[in-house]
């Protein structure tokens, strides 16, 4: 099997010396391997994702030498690749719609960040059936019976990243009290949640090794539910460690000083940006 990473980016703002970590490590760790790296653009979020976003990251990503193997997958032109999985679910009974606010779903919807925390749902729609789903509602995975159906087998993922390195066996009352019923899709408008989007690409584009920052290791326990739900492949994990400011504050899209385009323009080379970031 051919050793494959990603760099899979959300087109809501500037890239910084973080993300150029991470796509440099993803980068790099599959040439060394004669393996492949491919470019996606996670771009659900049609309301905050926009087009000259995606063209600066192309942009910063190319003048740091890196190449992609494929052209670039942009999730938002195959929103509807994503039905056949939450049609599986439903039809298995593991989701009920959601009428929670709006801010709060958005934010469920999207990518987990450092120093964020999630709150766990305390369950207020539970009770309601499919057949109850209004405009607008949400969908929520009913993770008690979603493990009820793993919990007589096996499931566990591989991580080679340092801090987390080993092989990680599903821990149902860990997911219960840290994950809780996770939102997969809002509709009207055509959301699907980071979670299930990013890991049923992942497995579509055959990547063996998703490389991303440690700051989304603990999350990784939801799209190993939602894969092995699905009877898909899982694959490894490396979490890397994360580049931060002075006061030990990982980097964030609002971070504009640290922005990529910004070392550009006041002359660095691709070469100052890997000795910057210890590359």
């Amino acid at each position: 099997m051919t050793f494959r990473t990603r760099f899979a980016p959300s087109p809501t703002g500037p890239l910084h010396i973080g993300h150029a970590y991470s796509a440099i490590v993803a980068h790099d760790m599959a040439k060394a391997a004669g393996g492949e790296f491919l470019l996606r653009m996670e771009d659900t979020d049609l309301q905050r994702s926009k087009p000259e976003w995606d063209a600066q990251i192309i942009d910063d990503l190319t003048w740091l030498g890196l190449t992609w193997d494929e052209p670039v997958l942009r999730q938002s032109h195959q929103l509807a690749s994503y039905d056949p999985a939450l049609e599986k679910l439903e039809a298995m009974g593991l989701l009920y719609p959601c009428s929670c606010t709006r801010a709060d779903i958005r934010a469920a919807l999207s990518a987990p960040q450092e120093g964020v925390a999630h709150d766990v749902y305390p369950g207020t729609c539970k009770h309601r059936l499919m057949s109850d789903r209004k405009p607008g509602d949400a969908l929520r995975l009913h993770l008690d019976r979603a493990l009820d159906i793993l919990s007589h087998r096996d499931v566990r993922f591989e991580e080679t990243g340092e801090r987390h390195k080993g092989i990680h066996t599903l821990d149902p009352e860990q997911a219960l009290r840290a994950i809780g019923d996770i939102v997969l899709s809002r509709k009207g408008e055509e959301i699907v949640a980071y979670f299930l989007a990013s890991a049923l690409d992942d497995v579509a584009q055959g990547i063996t090794h998703v490389v991303r920052g440690e700051d989304l290791f603990d999350f990784t326990q939801i799209q190993v539910i939602l894969l092995a739900l699905l009877d898909q492949p899982i694959p490894i994990y490396h979490h890397h460690g994360l580049i931060r400011d002075d006061k030990g504050k990982r980097l964030a899209k609002r971070d504009d000083a640290r922005a990529i385009a910004k070392y550009r323009e006041d002359g660095a080379t691709p070469e100052d940006m890997r000795a910057m970031i210890g590359l």
